[in-house]
């Protein structure tokens, strides 16, 4: 297992998954993580048998970020319940071509929790959120999200936010906060609206990334823990590249992430 642990207690186990990487099995036959993650609980922890692990949300292959893992049937069908509810909060980053919209300091959308010790230094920040709304119709076959302004026929509603936080000379930084939970949802709304992420070919990249993945990151995920019932705010750092550190540093005052 490759992927660096973000949090670990006997209900839950968040990973900061590496782009590549599978989170369930799929027609590739690559291990996923959940069995990798099986494995390493088994040792660590000397169980006998069968250890049980529960996936609560899942990451396309190329994408990046925070990844919650449920340790016993109770904790998973708890967080399905905060899933169904919309009570698990996800932001993501993602790095897009060089727009002209302002990163803006004003009009703020706070947020008064504060983390858990130990669980990351996200704060509360400032600037103005766009809101998209569409109607997505997955192609089972193409594996993509089609975006429609109407709702239809097998169109889903798909409601995110989003807004520019950093900038460098070729590239955006986009802070985005999913409001459901649809697929390829990111990616499909942000290209419709002229801003494709860097290295996704699929949906308009014109340019692939070395390592084959996109620059989308989970970010952040919130929550109140199933059992213990205390506010999580669990962190994943960037991956290791030079965009990604260029533009996280270049994060406009005001805006603490």
């Amino acid at each position: 297992m490759t992927s660096p642990i973000l949090y670990e207690d006997n209900h839950l186990l968040i990973i900061n998954k590496q782009p590549g990487e599978i989170v369930q099995g799929d027609k590739t036959g690559d291990e996923p993580m959940a069995e990798a993650l099986k494995t390493y609980i088994k040792a660590k922890y000397h169980k006998p048998g069968e250890v049980f692990l529960g996936v609560v949300h899942r990451l396309d292959r190329p994408v990046s970020g925070a990844v919650i893992f449920a340790r016993t049937s109770k904790a998973l069908a708890r967080m399905n319940e905060l899933l169904k509810n919309r009570e698990i909060r996800k932001v993501y980053w993602a790095i897009v071509g060089s727009s002209q919209f302002p990163v803006r300091s004003s009009q703020s959308i706070q947020r008064n929790e504060k983390p858990e010790p130990g669980t990351g230094d996200w704060e509360p920040r400032t600037a103005d959120w766009n809101h998209l709304t569409h109607y997505l119709k997955k192609n089972e076959q193409q594996n993509r999200s089609y975006v429609h302004d109407l709702p239809g026929e097998g169109r889903l509603k798909a409601e995110l936010k989003y807004r520019k936080i950093a900038s460098c000379e070729r590239y955006d930084l986009l802070e985005v906060e999913l409001l459901t939970g649809r697929h390829h949802q990111i990616r499909a709304q942000l290209a419709a609206i002229g801003y494709p992420i860097k290295g996704d070919l699929k949906y308009g990249f014109p340019r692939s990334n070395p390592d084959g993945s996109i620059s989308l990151h989970a970010r952040l995920v919130e929550f109140v823990h199933p059992v213990r019932q205390e506010l999580m705010n669990i962190m994943a750092p960037v991956p290791e590249d030079k965009l990604w550190n260029v533009l996280k540093n270049n994060i406009v005052p005001n805006i603490v992430t």
